[in-house]
C-alpha cells in the first residue's frame, strides 16, 4: 500500500484545498520533561474537526465520487473524529453521511458530527460492534461502506506525516498513537517515499493492546475488550492490512497505562497550553516512559486530536484519571 512521493504530493495537493498545513512546533519544556535534545510536536489537533482523520475524508471522497458515481453517500462506525472527517467531506459535496457509533459515545464527539451533517445511529457495546453495523447496513441502502482502513484514507493522512517531515527531516524518533493504524501507517508511508531513516515507534493502550499482541504474534489478535478513556485507539480487532505495514514498518510498540495518559494530557497543557484527547496525549505518554533512551535525540510527537468531552478533561486537569 505505500506510495511514491508523487502519489503523496498529488494528495497533499489536493487535501491542502480543504485542508491547510498545521505546524509542527519546537517545545523546550517538553524537550526538558523527556530530556531529549529537541522535540517537535505535530499539532493534528489544530486541523479543521480537531484531529488528523479530516484528511483522509479529503482523499476518500474524491475517489469514492470519481469510481463509484453511483453512490448517494457513506456509512460508516467511528468513535468520533473518522466520523467528523467522513460527515464533512460528503455533505460537501450534497452526499449523505450516516454515521453509527456504540452506546455511550462522547457526547461533544456525537454533537460535533451532527453539525456536519452526519445521520447519527447509536449500536452496540463499542466500536468493533457499531462497524459490524454499519457493514450490515450498508447492504441495505446505495450508501458505500467506507471501512476504518483504506488506501485512500492512508494517502490522505499521509499528508500530514509530509509536512513533518519535509520540516524536520532530522528526527531520530517519532511517537504515534495507534487506532485502527491509519495514522502510523501514514507517517511510515511517508518516511519511506522520503527515503528517511527515522524510527517510527506505536502506542496503543494496556487496555487495548491488540495492536501490540498482534505484532507479537505475526498476524491479528483481538482482544476480549478494548477498555480506555483514550476512544480513538479503544479498538479490540486490529486491521489486518494495517498491521501488515506497521508490524515490519514500525521500530517497536509499547503500550501505555490510562494514568499515563492523563498525566501526559496534563504536561501538554502545563508545557504547551495546547488541549489534546486521550489518543492525542499517547505519543507524548510513551515518550516519557522510554525517556531515558532519547537523551540527545529529537524526538517528534503527533498530537493526533483535541476532541475531549470538557467534563473528562476538567477531571483530568484536577489529577484525576477517568473511567472508561
Amino acid at each position: 500500500m505505500l506510495f511514491t512521493e508523487p502519489e503523496l504530493d498529488a494528495a497533499a495537493s489536493l487535501v491542502h484545498g480543504h485542508v491547510p498545513p498545521t505546524p509542527a512546533l519546537d517545545w523546550p519544556l517538553l524537550a526538558e520533561a523527556l530530556g531529549a535534545a529537541r522535540v517537535i510536536v505535530k499539532h493534528e489537533n489544530h486541523a479543521p474537526t480537531g484531529a488528523f482523520k479530516v484528511r483522509g475524508g479529503v482523499t476518500f471522497m474524491d475517489w469514492l465520487t470519481r469510481t463509484h458515481p453511483e453512490m448517494q453517500g457513506v456509512i460508516t462506525a467511528t468513535r468520533g473524529n473518522h466520523g467528523q472527517s467522513q460527515a464533512r467531506a460528503a455533505t460537501a459535496l450534497g452526499l449523505r453521511a450516516k454515521i453509527v457509533v456504540p452506546h455511550g459515545n462522547s457526547v461533544e464527539k456525537n454533537a460535533a458530527m451532527r453539525a456536519y451533517g452526519a445521520e447519527l445511529i447509536e449500536h452496540g457495546a463499542d466500536f468493533d460492534e457499531a462497524k459490524d453495523e454499519a457493514m450490515r447496513l450498508a447492504e441495505t441502502e446505495p450508501l458505500f461502506p467506507v471501512p476504518p482502513f483504506h488506501r485512500e484514507l492512508v494517502r490522505g493522512v499521509a499528508t500530514y506525516g509530509l509536512e513533518l517531515f519535509r520540516a524536520h527531516p532530522d528526527l531520530d524518533r517519532v511517537y504515534v498513537p495507534i487506532g485502527c493504524g491509519s495514522g502510523i501507517c501514514g507517517v511510515i508511508a511517508a518516511r519511506d517515499a522520503l527515503g528517511l531513516k527515522t524510527e517510527v515507534v506505536g502506542v496503543v493502550s494496556t487496555g487495548a493492546d491488540g495492536a501490540l499482541r498482534s505484532v507479537a504474534a505475526g498476524h491479528v489478535v483481538p482482544t476480549n475488550a478494548a477498555r480506555t478513556f483514550a476512544d480513538g485507539m479503544a479498538v479490540r480487532v486490529p486491521v489486518a492490512e494495517a498491521l501488515a505495514i506497521y508490524g515490519p514498518g514500525s521500530h517497536h510498540l509499547g503500550a501505555v497505562s490510562d494514568d499515563e495518559i492523563a498525566e501526559a494530557i496534563r504536561l501538554y497543557y502545563r508545557a504547551t497550553h495546547n488541549l489534546a484527547e486521550g489518543a492525542g496525549a499517547a505519543a507524548l505518554a510513551l515518550a516519557m516512559q522510554e525517556k531515558d533512551g532519547l537523551k540527545g535525540r529529537k524526538v517528534g510527537l503527533i498530537l493526533s486530536g483535541a476532541n475531549v468531552d470538557r467534563p473528562v478533561y476538567a477531571q483530568v486537569l484536577e489529577g484525576e484519571t477517568p473511567a472508561p
